[in-house]
């Protein structure tokens, strides 16, 4: 990723606008032992404490990478019940990365966090109709799958 994503002004804007990055050799000890790295690249989003909210493995073009950050980020704030914080990388994510292959994924999370902000079922419904709709094949869309009956 050094030579084709990394440098790429766009990563490295975002990186340095939202995160704190920590390169660290896939087998440095006691790092790839205490986070299970296995593979290279592997990205992993922690939070301020250090406890690891998403993981990626292998190459990401920078689309790619880039909404799967915002997703880490956007499971901070779901993990840490900071809704309003995980609906907007949501949003930011769907909006801007669109045709990412984190879409469904944040789909879910999307409709998850409006429900536990509000409450509100027709928030879960509506989040499976959206991704039978427009992921009918997704792992997403088969855990959504219980919310139609809401």
């Amino acid at each position: 990723m050094d030579a084709v994503t990394y440098p790429t002004l766009s990563v490295v804007s975002f990186i340095q606008d939202h995160m704190i990055p920590l390169r660290v050799q896939f087998d440095a000890e006691p790092w790839a032992k205490n986070f299970n790295v296995k593979w290279t690249p592997t990205i992993i989003t922690l939070d301020y404490d250090g406890n690891e909210h998403h993981r990626t493995v292998g190459f990401l073009n920078k689309a790619e990478l880039t909404a799967s950050l915002l997703l880490g980020m956007a499971k901070i704030g779901f993990d840490h019940d900071q809704f309003n914080l995980a609906l907007e990388h949501l949003n930011n994510l769907l909006t801007d990365f669109s045709t990412s292959n984190s879409v469904p994924e944040a789909i879910y999370l999307h409709g998850v966090s409006r429900y536990k902000q509000t409450h509100d079922p027709v928030a879960l419904k509506s989040t499976y109709e959206k991704l039978r709709g427009d992921f009918p094949d997704s792992e997403w869309t088969q855990r959504a799958y219980p919310y139609r009956l809401l």
